[in-house]
């Protein structure tokens, strides 16, 4: 049965390009919701507002979701507030970038 549990591990195959962490570990991945019980909706954001891969990176959490046999259809809304910061990844992210 599809869960958001399922969403985030699948999610978490989505590696930044500039720091080789998922997105999960980095603390960008902010909700996980499943509609009608085979339609996902992500509220992400990304490091930084200037991001060159923002586009990219939103396809490849789309394309990851809908990876997910159960998954119907998968939206993926990018917010800037919170704003992310080095606290919100897990710690051996924060180890290895030195915070």
């Amino acid at each position: 049965m599809l869960n958001e549990e399922i969403i985030y591990q699948a999610i978490a195959t989505v590696i930044d390009p500039e720091v080789g962490f998922n997105l999960v570990e980095m603390g960008l991945i902010y909700d996980v919701k499943i509609i009608d019980s085979c339609d996902v909706v992500v509220t992400m954001t990304l490091s930084t507002k200037a991001c060159p891969l923002h586009q990219m990176i939103v396809e490849w959490v789309k394309e990851a979701c809908q990876r997910v046999d159960e998954v119907r259809e998968c939206e993926v809304n990018v917010v800037w507030e919170p704003q992310w910061n080095i606290t919100m990844a897990d710690e051996n992210v924060k180890k290895a970038l030195g915070a």
